[in-house]
């Protein structure tokens, strides 16, 4: 499925990843419209991973009510990616816009915007946003996380009871590059969220972790460019997988590749499908 933050939030856009994908998830939407942070906002770094601090640029809820609706007509669920700056404004974004998507994905844990973390570093105050957005809204909720925390596995027991429907693990890791021909950060926002290769063995711990205390389901995100990079991930505990810089490197044929390449390792190992490898790290269904 398409993670959250890849691509432009247009409904025509989604609508046509949906073809390639198994759902698709918008960009951060909040109450208000975002300009977002000055460029530059994405470093490339090595081994496909990057850094980014985009600054959740976008339209706000009046301005992207049309383009999710132009979204659902595709192919894919569509899934609703909120954010806010407070309580309150969560539950606006998925009062007023939730009905028009097939789920709720809370951002509770964005590293690049000011205050971004501050709801994903306490399991009592995650579990309120998500137990205030389940009062408005009758679609499933899912409780995206981040791993720079005590213990990802208290806050994913604490929005599981608050009755969310299930967790994506993992947002990205702040970071950042200094260019050192000046002495100064690369990023205009000094920081930036990492993603790709270089954040993926941090998923897997957070997912494992998580997996030994919670019975719903994970989406697993961060650092999935190949099919065994998905395998990884789904033997962690993952139910299902988000891909994100693989699209953005690639586009949308990224999904059919990483697809045929689990599909491939799958047939290689003698499994029947892919529920097969879900949590057997944990010494399952070995």
């Amino acid at each position: 499925m398409l993670a959250s933050g890849v691509i432009d939030n247009t409904g025509a856009i989604l609508k046509r990843v949906g073809k390639f994908a198994g759902a698709v998830t918008t960009k951060s939407i909040s109450p208000e419209p975002r300009k977002g942070h000055e460029t530059p906002t994405i470093v490339e770094l090595e081994e496909r991973s990057m850094l980014n601090a985009m600054g959740l640029p976008n339209p706000g809820i009046e301005n992207f009510k049309g383009e999710l609706k132009i979204a659902k007509t595709g192919e894919a669920p569509v899934i609703l990616n909120v954010v806010a700056k407070d309580i309150k404004g969560f539950v606006e974004v998925a009062e007023k816009l939730g009905s028009f998507a097939d789920a709720v994905e809370v951002n509770l844990s964005c590293p690049n915007v000011k205050g971004g973390l501050e709801f994903s570093q306490s399991a009592e105050v995650a579990g309120d946003v998500i137990s205030k957005i389940k009062k408005v809204t009758k679609v499933p909720i899912i409780a995206k996380l981040g791993p720079n925390v005590n213990s990802i596995s208290e806050i994913a027991k604490a929005v599981e009871k608050a009755g969310a429907s299930g967790i994506t693990a993992i947002n990205t890791m702040p970071a950042m590059e200094i260019d050192v021909e000046t002495g100064k950060a690369i990023l205009t926002n000094v920081s930036g969220g990492l993603s790709g290769s270089h954040l993926r063995p941090i998923a897997v711990k957070c997912i494992y972790d998580i997996y030994r205390e919670v019975k719903i389901p994970i989406i697993g995100t961060g650092g999935v460019l190949t099919g065994e990079d998905a395998a990884e991930l789904m033997m962690a505990g993952a139910t299902a997988v988000g891909v994100g810089t693989a699209v953005w490197n690639e586009g949308p044929a990224a999904f059919q590749r990483i697809s045929k390449e689990l599909n491939d390792f799958l047939d290689r190992k003698g499994y029947k499908n892919a529920s097969d490898i879900i949590g057997i790290s944990h010494g399952k269904n070995v």
